[in-house]
Parts: structure tokens; C-alpha cells; sequence
């Protein structure tokens, strides 16, 4: 590229990064599975028609992060032909993400003057709409379709997504889509037992009923509040409203799958099992199927009672160990960075089967993972330390992972649970060794996230008569004395 042509992609960039597309939003190549996103999305589009446009959209962005930049154009024309169907009135409208996605590619494969026109486009399309930026305009059409690629991006992203529903009902308050959008986000959020939303568990009630007003044939939304109704001991209404969507939607993964979560949360594991493997020759490649035939499987193992590693299986045992080894591995390979309840699931059915060595291999990975949601990482030292305490009878391992733990600021129950197994161990030591440091200081510390200042200044101190320089407790005892 020579200077001239490197000074107009320069300025051209600028402009690019004004643009609200899937190439100015959060999600990026390291944060999310680009394999498993693709065969979502390709499920989506066949499947999921309401948000065909959407998705052909997303696909565009991930294409164009694998290199297939002339398959990304193919999936924007796809989209504009469906949005020009779709949206013949408010077309223009509805346009905006697609024209940016557009300039994003054609500016990726080195076509700046094409880049250049669909910025034109956007720039007359947005000038009639705001105020703001020339080549946006952040209308609901906009924020409600960023809030539904970020919901199926990554977990990382739904607090996001819901801001952006949020804002598109603002102005549009009885379109379904982004009711839905935010029913959807607050389902997930509320099933993660740290959040916010968590100890307000109906509010996903709410608006999935508000749903089923405004379109009372909307099977996902059926399904979704089955699920909460389950929740909330609700059987009898809960019960119908799957029946009513797996009659209306009988070959649709979506309602299948959650309607195989219903049954098998009602202990009916062999008829959950049937539903996935229905859902799953609609959508072979679904991670997220995998997973849940495994735990279906992982049920009828441990319904068997104990296995004795050191005892050859039944062949029953065998069976169920293979199946669960199969899908868990299935749900966990094409989603590395996101799989982590999947691998955690394998790794307990290598313990089951007396595989200590591939379930470390697991966890010593999973330790290591970044920017994943605080109750994954919890639930990661839960479960990779109860292998070192129990399993390997590692404690000083063990009580690192618990510490780590319990020290990422986020109220889960795996939290709780970790706080738990280390004042069992804190009690049980100093029991037999009443000048053991790391008890005391473990100790002091559990104190202090008890708020119980005097108690954890006690504790602390003494284990710094014994361990005098320990930074951790000299640093922990400075803070509650400045705190007072």
C-alpha cells in the first residue's frame, strides 16, 4: 500500500470505527468459540426464521474473522435480500447494521472506494434519523439487534445485552423481539446464582408472559416460562405449556431441547433423552445438546449407586461411562473457551471411572482460562480443589484453590461452598495443630468476609506470630485497622 492509499485506509478506519456493527462491538476473535459460533448461527438461520436477517448478519462478522471474506458477502446479501422482504416501509431502518458490516468487510479485503459508498449510504440513511454520529444513528432497530448478537456471543456479554434491550424498548415497548431479547437475558442471568437478577428470579416471568400476550404462539417463550414456572413449584401451568409447545413446534431443536431440560428437571430421564436425540439430528453439531445428553447419561450412572474404581464395571456402568465420556467430549471440542460446565461434567466421569490422570489433565486447564464469568471460575477451584483435598489428599493445593475461590468478589454458591470446605479444614486443623499459620490465617480470613472485624484481627495476628512475614496477613491487618 503506498502513502497516499495508506492515509485513506487510515481515515477510512476512523470512520469505520464510528459505525454500530458487529465490528465495533464487543465480542472479538479471542472472546469467543468462532467453530461453534458458526454452526449456532448456520442452526439459527434454518431454524430460528424471526432472526434469519440477524444471523446471516453475525455470520458475516465471524466469516470475516476466519478469512472467508467472500462468504461474509454472501451472508450481508442474504440479509439485505430477507430485511428488503421483511421491512419493505422501514427497510433504510433496519439497514444500518448490514451497510456497516459491509464496509467493515469490503475494508478488510483492501476495496476502499466500496467501503467508502456503503459509508455514503449510511451517512444519508442516519442523517434524517439523529442528531449524533453521521454514520449511525442508535435507533431501536440498532440496539435491539446488538443486544441479540451479544446474548448469543458469550455470557460475558449479557449484562450489555440487556442494556441494549432495554434502550430499544424505550422507544419501542410492545415489539416482541426485544421483549423477548430481554426475557432471554434476564432466563440466563438469573440462573447464575451471583447476579443481581438471581434473587429476583421472576422477573424473566414477567416479560415471558407479556410475550405470550403480544404473540400467544411463541413456543420458545412457552418453553422458557415452563421453566421458571418449574422453578417456582409451579408443576400443573408449567407442565401445559410444554405440552402446548411441543405440539406446536415438534420439530424445532430449540423447543426440544428446553423442553428436555423440563422433563429431565422432573426426573423423567429417559423421555428427556428421546427429545435431545430428536433435537440433535435436527442440529448435529449443538453443543449444547451434547451436553445435556451426557448429563442425562451422568443420571443413569450415578443412579446405579458407587462405582469402586477399583473394581471392574458392570457392563451397564460401562455403557453409560462411554456415552457420557462421548457427548461431554462432543459438547466440550468445538467450544474451548466456553464449554467449561461440559469439561467439568467429563472430568467428574473420569473420577467415577478411576481416570485420575485425564481429569487433572482437565483441570490443571481449566485453572488456567481468563475472562470467564466469576461463577465458572468458582465453580473451577470448587471442583479442582475437592479433587486435590479428596482424591489426591493434596490440602496445600487444595486450600490455594479454595482461597482463589473465595477471594473473587462475587456472591455465587460456589463461593459459599468454597468458604464452607475451608472452614471445615480451618476447624479440623487447628483442632490437632492449634499454631498452624495457614489455618489461622485462613480463619482470620473468613472472619473478615464475615464482617467479624475483632475475630479476624485476632486470628491474623496470630498466625504473623508465627509466620512473621507473611504479606497477605500483614496487608489483611493493616486493612482492617485502617477500616475501624
Amino acid at each position: 500500500m503506498n502513502t497516499m492509499s495508506s492515509r485513506m485506509g487510515g481515515l477510512l478506519k476512523e470512520k469505520l470505527d464510528q459505525l454500530q456493527c458487529h465490528f465495533t462491538w464487543g465480542p472479538q476473535k479471542e472472546t469467543i468459540d468462532l467453530d461453534d459460533m458458526v454452526y449456532r448461527l448456520q442452526d439459527a438461520i434454518i431454524f430460528a426464521n424471526k432472526y434469519q436477517a440477524a444471523s446471516y448478519n453475525q455470520l458475516a462478522f465471524v466469516n470475516c474473522l476466519q478469512g472467508n471474506s467472500e462468504e461474509a458477502i454472501q451472508n450481508l446479501l442474504e440479509a439485505e435480500k430477507i430485511l428488503r422482504e421483511n421491512h419493505k416501509a422501514a427497510f433504510e431502518r433496519n439497514s444500518i447494521i448490514t451497510y456497516g458490516n459491509y464496509a467493515w468487510v469490503h475494508y478488510h479485503m483492501g476495496q476502499l472506494a466500496k467501503a467508502q459508498s456503503y459509508l455514503d449510504k449510511l451517512e444519508m440513511i442516519c442523517k434524517p434519523l439523529t442528531d449524533g454520529p453521521r454514520y449511525t444513528a442508535m435507533i431501536p432497530e440498532v440496539y435491539g439487534e446488538k443486544g441479540w448478537s451479544l446474548l448469543s456471543s458469550a455470557a460475558p456479554y449479557y449484562e450489555e445485552a440487556m442494556e441494549c434491550f432495554e434502550k430499544a424498548l424505550e422507544e419501542d415497548p410492545n415489539n416482541t423481539e426485544w421483549i423477548m431479547g430481554k426475557a432471554t437475558v434476564l432466563f440466563r442471568l438469573e440462573a447464575f446464582s451471583g447476579t443481581p437478577e438471581s434473587h429476583e428470579c421472576s422477573q424473566s416471568v414477567k416479560y415471558l408472559r407479556r410475550v405470550l400476550e403480544l404473540d400467544p404462539d411463541d413456543s420458545m417463550a412457552m418453553v422458557l416460562l415452563a421453566l421458571k414456572l418449574q422453578e417456582l413449584s409451579r408443576k400443573e401451568e408449567a407442565n401445559k405449556l410444554v405440552e402446548q409447545a411441543l405440539q406446536k413446534r415438534s420439530k424445532d431443536p430449540y423447543v426440544l431441547r428446553y423442553s428436555a431440560k423440563f422433563y429431565r428437571e422432573e426426573r423423567a430421564v429417559e423421555k428427556a433423552s428421546i427429545l435431545l436425540k430428536q433435537a440433535l439430528e435436527l442440529t448435529p453439531h449443538s453443543c449444547f445438546i451434547h451436553h445435556q445428553i451426557g448429563i442425562c447419561y451422568k443420571i443413569k450412572l450415578e443412579n446405579l449407586g458407587d462405582r469402586n474404581p477399583r473394581r471392574p464395571a458392570t457392563q451397564q456402568q460401562t455403557e453409560l461411562i462411554s456415552q457420557c465420556k462421548y457427548h461431554f467430549g462432543k459438547a466440550s471440542e468445538c467450544r474451548p473457551r466456553s464449554a467449561i460446565r461440559p469439561m467439568l461434567d467429563l472430568a467428574k466421569v473420569y473420577i467415577i471411572n478411576g481416570e485420575y490422570s485425564k481429569a487433572e489433565e482437565i483441570y490443571n486447564n481449566l485453572v488456567k482460562l481468563e475472562d470467564i464469568r466469576p461463577e465458572n471460575a468458582q465453580q473451577i477451584c470448587l471442583q479442582a480443589g475437592s479433587y486435590e483435598l479428596y482424591e489426591k489428599r493434596s490440602e496445600s493445593s487444595a486450600i490455594s484453590l479454595f482461597l482463589k475461590g473465595v477471594k473473587i468478589e462475587y456472591n455465587s454458591k460456589e463461593r459459599k461452598k468454597c468458604k464452607e470446605k475451608l472452614e471445615k479444614w480451618a476447624d479440623k486443623k487447628l483442632r490437632y495443630a492449634p499454631h498452624d499459620s495457614r489455618a489461622l490465617g485462613v480463619r482470620g480470613l473468613m472472619y473478615q468476609l464475615d464482617g467479624n472485624k475483632s475475630k479476624a484481627i485476632e486470628y491474623f495476628e496470630k498466625a504473623l506470630k508465627i509466620d512473621h512475614e507473611n504479606e497477605e496477613y500483614l496487608s489483611a491487618l493493616s486493612e482492617l485497622r485502617l477500616s475501624d
